[in-house]
């Protein structure tokens, strides 16, 4: 007995032996008197829980503490929700804070969002940003008009896009009802909506909002039979009056180097419909195109794109990885002629609604620095006037858009600001299919939840209330529009006593730098000389 004790046996199985000694009482008493069937039913059900506990072999927890042990698992199924709820900070982002979100609700649903007793924020602690602005401010431009041209000399059909646009969400990722109505929202609002690589969905063209079409490994809407690129298919979809952009994806930044991912459990027989793939079965895109494998290759192939689109702009979107490799691709163009109309960086940051942890973890390069990476390669070809380029990763204020802006983007891309627009609590459920708002799922009966009526005006008021936040900040920077925004507008603490302009911070080369021979080569001139037009691979050191 004294060993049992030392051993904390009985303390242990307390729970269960107590639950075994009221059941036997409460059969006592039915015996008896004929009542008290719902206490032998409770602590019955808890005497023969424990009697399984004891004999499964799953589980080391439950045969040590048989009964009790299950309230282990009760807490850590409901411990998101309760971090979440009652012990989250409301700065700790994870992914995204509880200011970001309900920032997004607010604007979504045409609330204010001002904030009273200044700001949450430590302006002394490092990293810390913030715009300048001027001693003469502008007059708040209107926001309608903050919109760039996509599409150079190459293009036939070139489109006046908005600053912000929602980035590629795929319909299989995103429910029915969250696509119609980021779509309605696009239309009502006057901006883009990319497809994500599943496909063109009859709930995309529904409410005729602009789309950009994405083209990943998968050639998903555009596939033969085995997988591989089907022209015609491609011609007869990407010639719709709809379609505005036709985008090549060569990675995400949330999984780069990496397939696309929909887990088995998603894939309903109409989304293997629209991507012409087996039902019930996970599709996961190849890591890589089948339609080339060089750099030039690659060029040829959006030459392709283009004619077949009738000469819509037509572009790559990327999160970067080895350096030289987008130099390849932009000695590819300096080599073929053949220059694209525009590229979309991804950052490390980015969002999926499946990824393996070490990728989302630790693979690829944070956008910040991928977005000025390609903006300098750009310029220092000499190709940038004739390239837009875009931004996506983490952005969800106006000031992340204007950070963005300043350092290289033309425009941003924003896709998990959007999908809070549309009711997402980041429940962190996406892969599941059990999102709680119907946003991230293929089930009929979660997906009711969306009235999309109601959601696409949010997704519309997002977008414009955003862009309206944008218009006050540039004008009290003293700018009327989003192009004039240049690294020396913003700054950054770098130490409790320094700071710093985003010009000083980072180098920034000059028109054709890349083509000049220099004297002392930096990272630039180092990474340049080793990249090669005819193959992704890099030069020998």
């Amino acid at each position: 007995m004294r060993r049992l004790v030392d051993a904390g046996f009985l303390g242990r199985h307390a729970v269960f032996g107590l639950s075994l000694l009221l059941a036997a009482v409460a059969l006592a008493f039915v015996l008896a008197t004929g009542r008290g069937w719902a206490a032998l039913a409770l602590f019955g059900g808890l005497g023969a829980l424990g009697i399984h506990d004891l004999l499964q072999r799953r589980h080391a927890l439950l045969r040590n503490y048989p009964v009790i042990g299950h309230i282990r698992y009760l807490f850590e199924n409901v411990r998101p929700e309760l971090r979440q709820y009652l012990f989250e900070d409301d700065r700790d982002a994870l992914p995204f804070s509880r200011d970001q979100r309900t920032l997004v609700y607010q604007r979504a649903k045409s609330e204010p969002d001002q904030r009273p007793f200044g700001t949450l924020l430590d302006v002394y602690g490092q990293g810390y940003e913030f715009m300048g602005h001027s001693v003469r401010p502008r007059p708040v431009s209107d926001p309608a008009g903050f919109r760039v041209t996509i599409g150079n000399d190459q293009c036939t059909e070139p489109y006046d896009a908005s600053v912000l646009n929602i980035s590629g969400m795929s319909f299989g990722a995103l429910s029915a009802a969250a696509i119609r109505a980021l779509n309605k929202g696009a239309r009502l609002g006057g901006f883009a909506h990319d497809t994500g690589e599943g496909s063109v969905s009859p709930y995309h063209e529904e409410a005729g909002g602009d789309l950009v079409w994405q083209i990943a490994s998968g050639y998903f809407g555009c596939r033969t039979a085995t997988g591989a690129f089907d022209p015609e298919a491609f011609a007869a979809r990407a010639r719709s009056p709809q379609i505005r952009m036709i985008e090549l994806k060569l990675s995400q930044g949330a999984k780069p180097g990496h397939g696309g991912i929909l887990p088995a459990d998603k894939v309903s027989p109409e989304i293997a419909r629209v991507r012409g793939i087996a039902v019930g079965e996970a599709c996961v895109s190849p890591s890589s195109h089948s339609s080339f494998d060089t750099p030039i290759g690659m060029m040829h192939f959006l030459a392709e794109l283009r004619r077949l689109s009738g000469g819509k702009p037509v572009g790559f979107k990327l999160a970067i990885g080895h350096p030289w490799q987008f130099m390849s691709i932009v000695k590819a163009m300096l080599a073929t002629g053949i220059v694209p109309d525009f590229v979309v960086v991804d950052g490390a940051e980015g969002g999926t609604g499946a990824a393996p942890v070490e990728f989302a973890d630790h693979l690829g390069v944070p956008m910040r620095e991928g977005l000025i990476f390609v903006h300098n390669t750009l310029v220092g070809a000499g190709l940038r006037p004739r390239i837009r380029i875009g931004a996506a990763g983490k952005v969800i204020t106006a000031f992340d858009m204007a950070s963005c802006l300043a350092i290289g983007a033309d425009w941003v891309n924003m896709g998990r600001g959007f999908m809070f627009a549309l009711g997402c609590i980041q429940s962190l459920s996406c892969h599941t299919n059990r999102c709680p708002t119907g946003v991230a799922t293929q089930d009929p009966l979660r997906q009711r939840s969306l009235v999309v009526e109601d959601k696409a005006e949010r997704v519309a008021a997002f977008h414009r209330h955003t862009l309206m936040a944008l218009a006050e900040m540039l004008a009290a920077a003293g700018l009327s529009h989003p192009g004039q925004l240049g690294p020396h507008h913003l700054a950054r603490r770098v130490t409790p006593t320094e700071i710093r302009l985003l010009s000083q911070l980072h180098a920034f080369l000059k028109p054709g730098e890349l083509l000049a021979p220099v004297a002392e080569p930096g990272f630039y001139q180092t990474s340049w000389a080793r990249a090669q037009a005819e193959s992704f691979d890099a030069m020998p050191a």
